[in-house]
This record gives C-alpha cells, sequence and structure tokens, in this order.
C-alpha cells in the first residue's frame, strides 16, 4: 500500500505548481492589459490638452460606442463577413501550402530547384498585388481571397516542409520494412508526424491573415471590419473607429488562442505549456 501511496504527494504537488503557474499567468496578463488601458487613458487625456478631437479616441468614449456599432451599423454582420473571409482564405492556403511543403520536405531535389523562386515571392508584400487582384479578378470578394490566401500560404509551406525534415527517419524504415503501402505511410506516420508543424503553421497564417484582412477590405466591400474602418472614418465617427479597432483586436486574439489551445491539445500539453 505504501509503494503506491508514495508517489502521491509529489504529483499533487506538481499539479498545484501547473494550476498556480496557470493563475499567476492570467492575473499577470490582466495586469499588463489594465496597465497598457491606463497608459492609453493617460496619453489621450495628455494629448486632449492640445487638440480636443483626441478626446474622441479615449478608451472610455470607445466602449460607449459599442452598442450603438452593434445596433445600427450592423457590426456583428461585418464580423461575420470578415470571418467568412478568414476561412476561406486559409482554406486556400491550406490546401495549396500542404502539399507544395510536403513535396519540398520530401524532394530535395524540388527544395533546391524552388527554394529561390518561394523565398522571393514570399519577400513580396501581399498589398503590393492589391492592384494587380483588382485588375484580373475584379472589385469584390474574388480579390480579397486571393490576397489573404497569397499572404497565408508561406507559413504553411515553411512548416510542413520543416515537419517532414523532422520526422524521425525510424518511423518511415519501420513502416517501409512492413511493406505499408503509401496511403498508409501518409496516414500512419506522415500526417501525425506532421501535424503538429501544420498547426504551428495556421498559427501563423492566422496572424498574417488577420493583418492582411483590414486593408484587403478597402478593394470596395460594402462589409466587413476593414469597410467598416472606412465607413467610421468618412463619417468622421472617431470613437466608433476605436472601437471597431477594439474589436478587430480582440477577435484576432481569440483566433490565435483558439489555435494554440488546438496546437497544445495535439501536443498532449496545455495552451500555456507549449512554451
Amino acid at each position: 500500500m505504501s509503494s503506491v501511496l508514495v508517489p502521491e504527494a509529489p504529483l499533487a504537488a506538481q499539479a498545484q505548481r501547473r494550476v498556480w503557474a496557470r493563475w499567476r499567468g492570467v492575473l499577470l496578463g490582466i495586469a499588463g492589459l489594465t496597465a497598457t488601458i491606463a497608459l492609453w487613458w493617460l496619453a489621450v487625456t495628455l494629448l486632449a490638452g492640445h487638440n480636443p478631437m483626441a478626446a474622441q479616441f479615449a478608451p472610455q468614449r470607445a466602449l460607449e460606442a459599442l452598442p450603438a456599432l452593434a445596433s445600427e451599423d450592423r457590426l456583428f454582420e461585418h464580423i461575420a463577413t470578415s470571418l467568412k473571409r478568414i476561412a476561406v482564405g486559409l482554406a486556400w492556403a491550406l490546401i495549396v501550402g500542404v502539399p507544395v511543403g510536403f513535396a519540398l520536405g520530401r524532394l530535395r531535389w524540388l527544395e533546391q530547384a524552388l527554394s529561390p523562386t518561394l523565398q522571393f515571392m514570399r519577400m513580396v508584400s501581399p498589398l503590393s498585388w492589391m492592384p494587380v487582384a483588382v485588375m484580373s479578378l475584379g472589385v469584390g470578394d474574388r480579390a480579397v481571397y486571393f490576397l489573404l490566401a497569397f499572404a497565408s500560404v508561406w507559413p504553411l509551406v515553411m512548416s510542413t516542409a520543416a515537419g517532414v525534415g523532422h520526422l524521425d527517419r525510424r518511423w518511415i524504415r519501420l513502416g517501409e520494412s512492413l511493406a505499408a503501402t503509401r496511403t498508409e505511410m501518409l496516414l500512419h506516420i506522415y500526417v501525425p508526424g506532421i501535424a503538429a508543424h501544420v498547426l504551428t503553421g495556421v498559427r501563423l497564417a492566422i496572424g498574417i491573415l488577420w493583418i492582411v484582412l483590414v486593408p484587403a477590405e478597402m478593394l470596395g466591400v460594402s462589409a466587413g471590419l476593414g469597410y467598416l474602418i472606412l465607413d467610421t472614418r468618412d463619417r468622421l465617427a472617431y470613437s466608433e473607429l476605436t472601437a471597431v479597432i477594439l474589436v478587430i483586436g480582440a477577435l484576432g486574439f481569440l483566433l490565435d488562442l483558439a489555435a494554440r489551445a488546438l496546437a497544445a491539445r495535439l501536443r498532449g500539453g496545455t495552451a500555456d505549456g507549449e512554451r
């Protein structure tokens, strides 16, 4: 009986330390967020003494504008439209990026042949393609989808190729020694082996998508958070504009948090523990 009960104390202590570390991180995050809001309020207050218009960018004015923004400007419809565009752009990036990254990781000669071209294209800002997208695809959703997919495909290509390169070769040799078919090798060795790397690429891609989304939605579309930014600017509703910026930041944070949680679950850890 004692041999069974002795290890329980260290395990309980480890569990308590993990709980405390998690709560400590939450409390520090809240403290940092509170300090940031306080600095924001102080900066706006100081600027308002020289420019009365700056008072419209205060945090309390943004929070006051949120109810009207949700009811009169159909905020949730704009959010749904932007999230749909994010999903479509990410889906196309996955469809293209994962197979290309897999091929680059598997075929050394292909990686050597395409690496200069891919690195060159990766370094071109997605926003520089805006005129090309409009002229080729017209104004509207198709141009936005292209820009989002082009911006987010590169992290997926690189992460997938890195995942294939870091696969334990013993598993590959084991599958080959058991005469596994290509489909079995793909489903039972490659997919589980690179899944964590692909999810890391997804997380990076979501961050890039969210940055590119706002300017991309200024390409003549009539809905979305980027459109709402332009609309509030044109109406000189600066408190509402600040509120939209807060919404964009909060949604981006939640998307990144979901991607982190999914990646941590795949690794068998926690979202906080992946660091």
